[in-house]
């Protein structure tokens, strides 16, 4: 393949990223918009390429034709006029037939001259077109088209001395009626554009429904309500999605069961356990498998969290404010200096048990590694935003990501909740996607690190 070939590819290849581009950053976000544009430019562009047309052929072959005819029954008076006598008889009888059968209001004037001449308005046809025709005339002529509204002014000069003033109706020079065929037009467009615009909205109605119901269902709230229909294909996606939304309820529920199942089983074997070592006395050895067993009953809970998740529970209505202030005292250490700026009474729509819980494992690994705590809670745009900064060592830029996986334990990654399983972080995730945000890491202004929670509401 020659060079000239190949460089010619690279040049289309970027035209067409390059337009790519603009579409993306110039054309509506939404279904609805881009749909009435596929819809409406058509009609647009098909009205505009009717309109030069009409413009084009129809105004002005008229116009043509019609200047051609005055043209002609002016040359034919001023042909009458040389062969008469010019005596006032014949003079009257054929200002008379002009008047009367030709319609020209033709007002003959005796020691006149032509008036200076006036600028020919731009894209003037009857201007162009009569005085092509006029010249066959031989004489000296002069045209106005726009001195008088509705007539177009024309003045011959016979002879020395006489001036046949003309007043024609201007739709005997030219097409006067296109506006009015315009307006016609422009009507039928909107007819037009409001009818597509009217089926366009009943057919992309569905799929919002359908968007909405998905985006309800992911942040847990109930979409009961939600029924197919619309078009055959949105109407096999909408069932596809309620087949989808069966199948991951019954999956939590069935996890929901089995967890409970585990839950209860285990802890009735701790008790038992706790229930032994309470008749062996308080010896050290006594006292250290009691502390192995609460140890191993706080990480019960914890993986029981974590698999867990934000699963089974629904979305209410729930006091921001107050949950705040509780996961404080639950989160935070004796010695930590916690600021909170927050509006009073915020109220959001969240997982309330899933939620409290985010909210406490953040605050527990800022007070973990940072004395100095500040939380600052906020709505806007309908999405609520969680920022906690501390003033620890916080985590590289690299390890960022790191500290969201699972069991992930490096200590100065500070991926764990009060019990030191390497699971804080991963569950405050998990239940900031099940509301349909997510947990971002950064860099804190008190020099530690700022976790910033962004939930949809």
């Amino acid at each position: 393949m020659s060079a000239v070939t190949e460089t010619a590819r690279k040049v289309e290849h970027s035209f067409y990223w390059k337009f790519n581009r603009f579409l993306e950053r110039y054309l509506p976000a939404g279904l609805y918009q881009r749909s009435l544009i596929i819809v409406i430019a058509p009609i647009v562009l098909l009205q505009c390429i009717m309109v030069g047309i009409i413009l084009d052929r129809h105004w002005d072959n008229v116009t043509k034709v019609l200047a051609r005819s005055l043209s002609r029954e002016i040359n034919l008076i001023i042909e009458l006029y040389d062969k008469s006598a010019k005596t006032p008889d014949d003079v009257g009888e054929i200002e008379q037939m002009a008047n009367k059968t030709l319609r020209l209001n033709l007002d003959i004037e005796h020691n006149a001259e032509l008036p200076p001449p006036v600028p020919t308005p731009w894209l003037s046809m009857v201007d162009s077109r009569l005085s092509a025709y006029l010249n066959n005339s031989g004489k000296p002529f002069w045209i106005d088209s726009t001195g008088k509204v509705g007539y177009v002014d024309i003045r011959i000069e016979v002879e020395k001395g006489t001036v046949f003033r003309i007043l024609a109706e201007d739709e005997r020079a030219f097409a006067a009626n296109t506006n009015s065929l315009l307006s016609w037009m422009f009507m039928s467009m909107l007819i037009l554009l409001s009818i597509a615009i009217v089926f366009m909205r009943k057919q992309i109605k569905p799929i919002l429904e359908l968007a909405h119901a998905a985006r309800s269902f992911g942040l847990g709230r109930d979409v009961s309500d939600f029924n197919p229909r619309g078009a055959t294909e949105v109407r096999q996606a909408a069932q596809a999605f309620l087949n989808m939304k069966e199948r991951i309820e019954r999956h939590v529920d069935q996890r929901t069961a089995m967890l409970a199942g585990v839950s209860h089983d285990l802890r009735t074997i701790l008790t038992r356990f706790k229930l032994e070592l309470a008749f062996l006395g308080d010896n050290d050895k006594v006292m250290a498998l009691k502390g192995d067993v609460e140890e191993m009953q706080t990480m019960l809970e914890a993986y029981m969290n974590f698999a867990r998740g934000a699963g089974g529970e629904k979305a209410e209505a729930s006091d921001i404010t107050r949950m705040v202030e509780g996961a404080v005292k639950t989160g935070a250490k004796p010695n930590s200096r916690v600021s909170v700026d927050m509006a009073p009474d915020l109220v959001a729509k969240v997982k309330p048990n899933a939620f409290r819980r985010l909210i406490v494992n953040l605050i527990a690994n800022a007070a973990r590694f940072g004395e100095e705590i500040a939380i600052r809670v906020k709505a806007k745009t309908n999405r609520l935003v969680i920022v906690i900064d501390d003033n620890g060592p916080g985590i590289p830029a690299n390890m960022r990501e790191d500290v969201f996986r699972p069991f992930f334990r490096l200590d100065e990654a500070r991926n764990q909740d009060e019990t030191g399983t390497g699971l804080g972080l991963s569950i405050a995730r998990d239940i900031a996607r099940a509301h349909g945000g997510d947990i971002t890491l950064e860099e804190s202004p008190l020099g530690g690190l700022r976790a910033v929670v962004r939930i949809p509401v």
